[in-house]
C-alpha cells in the first residue's frame, strides 16, 4: 500500500509539472535559468549513476536466455541505441519543419502531431515502469521520482519552446494523460522479462538523448555552476542510500 501511494503521488507530480509549468516564466530566461541547468544535472546524472548499471544488468538477463536477440551481442544496448537514434531523427524533424520558411501550416502540424505521438509513448512507458523497474527498494522508486520529474521539467521547457500554443492548449493534457494511461497498464498487465527490459533499455537511449539535447547546444546559453550541482547532489544521494 506504502508502495502504491508514492507511486500515486509520483503521477500526481508528473502530471502537475506537465500541465502547469508553463506558469514558471522564469524558466524562460537567458541565459538559461538556473533551475533548468540543475534539473539537466540531476537528469544526466541519474542517467550515468541509475541507469548504466540497470543496463549492465539488463543485458546480463538478456544473455542467460534463448531468444531471438541472442545472436546479437549486447542487445540492451543495441536497443538503447536504437531510442536515442529514434529521439534524434524526431529532434531533426522538428527543427527541419520550424526552420523551414517554405513549410506549409498542414507540414508543421504533421511534425507536430508526430513529435507528440512519440513523446507520448515516451511518457506512458515512464509511467509503465514506474510500476515494473529493475529496483524495487523504496528509495530506488524516490530517486526515479526525482530525476524523472525533473527531467518532465527540461522535456516540457523544450516542447513549449518547439510548439509554442499548439503544446500549451492541448499538448501537455495529453503528455500528461499518457502518463496515467502507462501506470494504469502497469498496474494491470504485466508483460515478460525480456520485453520490461526490452522496454527499460529502448527508454534509457530515449532519455540520454534527451538529456542531452536540451543541455548541451550552445543557443540554450546553459549555467555551469548549477548544472554541476545538480550533478554533485543526485550522485551524493545516490551514493548515500
Amino acid at each position: 500500500m506504502q508502495v502504491f501511494l508514492l507511486q500515486l503521488l509520483t503521477i500526481f507530480v508528473f502530471c502537475i509539472i506537465h500541465t502547469q509549468a508553463g506558469k514558471l516564466r522564469f524558466l524562460a530566461a537567458l541565459p538559461r535559468s538556473r533551475w533548468l541547468s540543475f534539473s539537466g544535472g540531476v537528469s544526466v546524472a541519474y542517467v550515468f549513476i541509475q541507469i548504466f548499471p540497470e543496463m549492465a544488468e539488463i543485458q546480463e538477463s538478456f544473455s542467460e536466455h534463448d531468444n531471438f536477440l541472442i545472436a546479437l551481442e549486447h542487445q540492451a544496448y543495441l536497443l538503447a541505441l536504437m531510442g536515442l537514434c529514434l529521439f534524434y531523427g524526431l529532434e531533426k524533424l522538428i527543427k527541419s519543419a520550424r526552420d523551414d520558411e517554405r513549410a506549409t501550416p498542414v507540414k508543421v502540424l504533421n511534425a507536430f502531431s508526430v513529435h507528440l505521438t512519440s513523446f507520448a509513448v515516451y511518457n506512458a512507458l515512464i509511467g509503465y515502469l514506474l510500476v515494473h523497474r529493475e529496483d524495487t527498494q523504496l528509495s530506488g522508486l524516490l530517486f526515479y521520482a526525482l530525476a524523472i520529474g525533473l527531467h518532465f521539467l527540461v522535456n516540457d521547457f523544450g516542447l513549449r519552446e518547439h510548439h509554442q500554443h499548439r503544446y500549451h492548449a492541448y499538448g501537455r493534457w495529453i503528455l500528461a494523460a499518457s502518463i496515467v494511461v502507462g501506470w494504469i497498464i502497469g498496474l494491470t498487465t504485466e508483460l515478460s522479462e525480456l520485453v520490461i527490459h526490452g522496454l527499460f533499455s529502448f527508454l534509457a537511449g530515449s532519455i540520454i538523448l534527451n538529456v542531452l539535447k536540451e543541455e548541451l547546444p550552445e543557443d540554450r546559453k546553459s549555467r555551469f555552476l548549477p548544472f554541476m550541482f545538480g550533478v554533485i547532489a543526485f550522485a551524493g544521494l545516490a551514493y548515500l542510500q
